[in-house]
């Protein structure tokens, strides 16, 4: 199919798609935080602050646009934004996010760099908006974080001679399935993209038989994964540990933390804690939803196990079981713990990501469902660097075996985060290639 025919056909089904999924992104968008007067940014149109924000950026060949979808993404875009800055100083960067969740941390972040980064709701990929917002940000390239490429903000960009780029590129075998269901309508798209870098080698064959052509794609190594910048700063780890002493919680408790769970594995852990708690009396648990606007639907449901669980925003006392109901301090919270339960990987498919995890050299327990991230895990799981268990009883022994040795439990840790020292330097390759010298 030509690109001409996939754009007409993308075109002619997104309003209907749009329409179809208005309600529940207006909800969802509601739940998280977002603000109605936010939607105007979507359509390309900007609030005068915005628009001088993004004026004081430096301009032409310096300025780029970085797009990150939510929370994960945002933390792989500002550790490669820093690096950027590091390299060219006089970079300016408009950062573009999807989710509310996603925008705050990024605001924040743009506020520690006034002139340097502007944070943005990223725009409709609607032919009239995305002109609309390359007029108003004119930006020299445009990043594409980890997945998502828009038809529209591509195909026009290319026709203006703005050179795009898709970093820190991941395509799992049953995302290469879904796409290649539609590959007439994608691999025209994907061909506009002028580099992918991508985190694994295995993921060039999976790019290629998309359309790619073999030299626009290179091998960089994930900057997820990569050592540099992964410790969080003192100050979050000093604030968080003030919280935990609030709550009781001292260096001398082995901490369980649930990281990213989904609906239904938030009571499957309190049961594990439950049990692991008779033996390990002195164990706390924390739990980190996925999606913080659940905290007080878990709190209740916890609360039937005959547990105490507080939320971290209102700590009042002395528990064992905290609810992480503040977003953007899961890594930090992983630097704290004793093991981390990967979410996602028992009650859904896909697992979430556990290098995070990994790189505080952590011991990383999950579930049977990991094929969003099937590369680390294989390479995980053949160095011994993580445990994979298959249901709720081997969960709870295995963690208590590791609980009951805390030299194996050391050694884990430290088994996983070798096994990343493959992606060292990742961020420095992917600076390498949208910076060229």
């Amino acid at each position: 199919m030509s690109k001409t025919l996939s754009l007409l056909l993308y075109n002619l089904l997104l309003p209907v798609g749009l329409l179809f999924m208005l309600p529940g992104a207006l909800r969802k968008m509601r739940r998280r935080g977002g603000r109605w007067q936010d939607l105007t940014q979507r359509l390309g149109v900007f609030p005068p602050d915005k628009t001088a924000a993004i004026a004081s950026l430096p301009s032409g060949s310096k300025r780029l646009w970085m797009h990150a979808v939510s929370v994960g993404e945002v933390g792989i875009a500002t550790k490669l934004i820093l690096a950027l800055l590091k390299e060219q100083p006089e970079t300016g960067i408009v950062l573009t996010i999807t989710t509310p969740t996603g925008y705050a941390l990024a605001r924040e972040f743009a506020a520690r760099h006034p002139g340097r980064v502007v944070a943005l709701y990223s725009p409709l990929d609607l032919r009239g908006v995305a002109r609309r917002f390359l007029r108003a940000v004119q930006p020299a390239q445009i990043v594409l974080v980890e997945a998502e490429v828009w038809p529209n903000v591509v195909s026009i960009a290319k026709r203006r001679g703005i050179p795009i780029s898709l970093v820190n590129a991941r395509l799992s075998a049953r995302s290469e399935r879904r796409f290649q269901r539609f590959g007439a309508l994608v691999r025209p798209v994907f061909a506009l993209l002028d580099q992918i870098l991508v985190q694994e080698l295995v993921d060039i064959a999976r790019w290629t038989a998309l359309g790619v052509l073999p030299e626009r794609i290179h091998h960089t190594g994930s900057i997820k994964f990569d050592p540099q910048g992964a410790a969080p700063p003192a100050a979050q780890i000093a604030d968080l540990q003030a919280v935990l002493a609030k709550a009781g919680i001292t260096a001398a408790n082995p901490i369980l933390l649930a990281a990213s769970t989904h609906p239904g594995e938030e009571a499957l852990i309190a049961g594990v804690f439950q049990h692991l708690h008779q033996r390990f009396p002195s164990l706390a648990c924390l739990i980190v939803p996925r999606h913080v606007e659940r905290a007080s639907q878990i709190l209740a449901d916890l609360r039937v196990f005959g547990l105490a669980p507080q939320l971290r925003s209102q700590v009042s006392g002395p528990t064992h079981c905290l609810i992480i109901d503040t977003t953007g301090e899961l890594r930090a919270w992983q630097y704290l713990a004793t093991l981390v339960v990967i979410g996602k990987s028992f009650l859904s498919e896909g697992g979430q990501n556990p290098a995070e995890a990994v790189l505080a050299k952590k011991p990383v327990i999950f579930g049977p469902h990991m094929e969003n991230f099937e590369a680390l895990v294989e390479l995980l799981l053949a160095r011994r660097g993580a445990v994979q268990v298959a249901d709720t009883d081997a969960l709870t022994a295995a963690l208590a075996e590791l609980l009951a040795d805390p030299a194996a439990c050391n050694r884990l840790g430290e088994t996983g985060h070798a096994v990343l020292r493959v992606h060292e330097g990742a961020t420095q390759k992917t600076v390498a290639r949208l910076l060229p010298r």
